[in-house]
């Protein structure tokens, strides 16, 4: 019988230690450790389950450049995509702000000074190879391009190595036998793949008497940041669910899995979804929205491993379950979500006509070349439209390549938002038309809708600075005229 979880902890929620150890690792299915001094909740409570730890909020963004603004981190800086700062002062920077970060944690001085130790050392292991490699590559012979994926991963490792080492001491100070599990592979020199690495780590670990805080980085073979770049963390903490054979796969993070962004159309009006399937959060993932990694969801799905989206800051609610077979009992909206700066490449030719297929195969390529990040896309006789979120750079490159396959083509660049209505089931006769009357009445001019037969999700292009009132526009026709209550479908 499946006794443990496989929890995942985000990295708003780790730079807050007092709610993770009071809201998630004092919490065993949901039921409060209440009145019970933390030694004895200690006792049985917390075992059973495995936390895989991302770096502290905005660590990440420090080590290898800012996820949304794109300001280089170490690794930008490193890698020479700005000439304004040098790498060795961001190491500084960085240095000072886990530093910042262990004081505000440890307030015994012997442990402070061991907190820093730790990283210090790791922080200059680091700066000694940056320096080495780059010296190495200023002869001839040596290149840097082939050297950043590696240092990439090297550097990827330093924010989580940090906060699962913190989080260890911490919760043993508390009292509970918690053990540091790196997945980082710092020096050993071994170059395993993922599920080897994992099965290595948990061979020796009795999960009835031990608590491992577990690494979200992974060193592998291949390369775990290269292969699913800012995901990486939830990979490891898939294929470590899926291999222990876990109950259950939880990940809390500092918001629910709501109907719409509570920034967007207010807290009051977002609802929890409660229960949604994998194809739900594929859908999200595409928008960039990921409630978990695709990759890192097809393991969990697979093996019928429930996955349940948690809100670090509301421990009491049961957050979102996510399975393979959840269809809602009655057709409904669950989600409004969408992606801004996306940009419309449109591809006209009137040669296109019968050939469809051969120029779609040739602009799908082009844009695989540079790496584009397709949305979604619409044609017609002789048109094909792709929507990228790529920045404008890559999108100019993209034109100009497809402009020189066909000279004769007239290609056209926009910059546009999508919105998109998801449900595990929305074959409501008349939702479309209700959501593009909705759309009307708040003078929303739609540039394409895109509706599969599947009926999961519609998608409605629109000009960006039109995408808030675009969001609200949906959330209040389609779901806040109905009284979900604590979620839409209880988990």
């Amino acid at each position: 019988m499946k006794r443990h979880t496989v929890e995942k902890i985000g990295g708003t929620s780790m730079s807050d230690f007092a709610a993770v150890r009071d809201n998630i690792i004092l919490k065993n299915g949901g039921a409060t450790n209440s009145g019970a001094a933390i030694g004895q909740a200690a006792g049985a409570g917390v075992y059973q389950r495995i936390f895989v730890v991302s770096a502290y909020g905005g660590i990440t963004d420090l080590l290898l450049e800012h996820k949304k603004s794109g300001r280089p981190g170490i690794f930008a800086l490193f890698a020479g995509t700005d000439e304004e700062q040098g790498w060795s002062e961001a190491v500084n920077a960085l240095r000072e702000r886990v530093e910042e970060i262990n004081a505000s944690l440890f307030d015994d001085p012997e442990m402070l000074a061991q907190a820093n130790a730790f990283i210090g050392e790791r922080l200059q292991d680091t700066e000694r190879c940056l320096g080495d490699l780059e010296r190495l590559c200023q002869h001839g012979h040596f290149e840097l391009e082939g050297h950043l994926n590696t240092v990439s991963e090297m550097l990827a490792s330093l924010g989580e190595a940090h906060s699962a080492w913190n989080t260890v001491q911490l919760l043993q100070k508390e009292g509970i036998n918690a053990r540091f599990v790196d997945l980082t592979g710092w020096r050993d020199g071994e170059h395993l793949d993922l599920d080897d690495r994992i099965r290595r780590a948990f061979a020796d670990i009795d999960l009835s008497k031990e608590l491992p805080i577990v690494t979200g980085y992974a060193h592998t073979r291949d390369g775990l940041m290269k292969t699913f770049a800012r995901g990486y963390s939830e990979m490891t903490f898939s294929r470590i669910a899926v291999i222990t054979e876990a109950r259950e796969a939880i990940i809390h993070k500092e918001y629910h899995l709501s109907s719409a962004d509570p920034r967007l159309v207010g807290e009051m009006q977002a609802v929890p979804i409660g229960r949604t399937n994998y194809d739900v959060a594929d859908q999200l993932a595409n928008l960039g929205m990921e409630a978990i990694h695709p990759r890192a969801a097809k393991g969990l799905r697979q093996q019928e491993i429930p996955l349940r989206i948690m809100n670090t800051f509301e421990p009491e609610h049961s957050g979102t379950l996510v399975t393979g077979d959840y269809v809602s009992e009655t057709p409904c909206v669950e989600i409004i979500a969408g992606r801004k700066n996306l940009y419309a490449v449109e591809c006209f030719d009137q040669d296109m006509m019968g050939l469809m297929t051969s120029y779609d195969r040739t602009i799908n390529d082009i844009i695989a070349r540079f790496k584009g990040n397709v949305v979604t896309k619409d044609t017609n006789a002789n048109t094909i439209t792709h929507f990228l979120a790529n920045n404008l750079k890559t999108v100019k490159r993209i034109r100009s390549t497809i402009s020189a396959q066909y000279p004769d083509s007239a290609i056209q660049v926009r910059k546009v938002a999508v919105v998109s209505a998801i449900g595990s089931d929305m074959k409501v006769p008349g939702m479309l038309s209700r959501a593009v009357a909705a759309l009307a009445q708040s003078r929303i001019s739609v540039l394409a809708v895109h509706q599969s037969m599947r009926q999961v999700d519609m998608q409605f292009v629109v000009n960006e600075n039109d995408y808030e009132r675009a969001v609200k526009s949906l959330h209040h026709a389609l779901v806040e005229v109905y009284d979900h209550g604590e979620a839409i479908c209880a988990a």
